[in-house]
């Protein structure tokens, strides 16, 4: 006796797609690192009032392990100071215009560094001296050891060269 199927037979038999590549379990995939993210000081060159520079966000691995997460570099600047870009890398965002907030992917292997770059403008009423206030602050949750995740900075107002 045949039994009739609305199927054909060989039609249960196929394989599911598949992704092409094999999926890490989700336990794997959210692994964390053993990450020391630090930022290194470097404050920027000076600038006359109303003129521009560049704050270099220098971060560095020390290790022991390639970061597994991405990580957020964030630049506060101090008062009478402005973020204009351009920024790097572009996926920089401004806010309030004294924030700017970088992202950077996972894989920063130990020993290397990554920077952000974030053109500035100091205000035009900026007496000449130094602006305090500016910090670079980097957010991991591979990082185990905050105490090394910020350091201020200065920007130094000078007089325009006279022309």
């Amino acid at each position: 006796m045949a039994t009739l199927t609305a199927v054909p037979s060989w039609a249960g038999q196929r394989p599911d797609p598949r992704p092409a590549v094999q999926l890490a379990p989700a336990s794997r995939a959210a692994a964390l690192s053993d990450s020391d993210l630090e930022v290194v000081r470097l404050d920027p060159s000076p600038a006359p009032p109303g003129g521009t520079t560049t704050v270099h966000a220098f971060v560095a691995n020390l290790g022991p392990d390639t970061t597994a997460s991405p990580f957020t570099v964030i630049v506060t600047l101090p008062e009478e100071v402005t973020a204009v870009g351009p920024y790097f890398p572009e996926n920089c965002e401004a806010f309030l215009g004294r924030e700017v907030r970088c992202t950077f992917g996972p894989g920063l292997p130990e020993g290397r560094s990554a920077t952000a770059l974030v053109t500035v403008r100091i205000s035009p009423m900026a007496h000449t001296g130094l602006l305090t206030g500016g910090k670079v602050t980097v957010i991991s949750p591979d990082d185990r050891h905050p105490r090394n995740n910020r350091q201020p900075f200065d920007i130094r107002v000078v007089e325009t060269a006279a022309g």
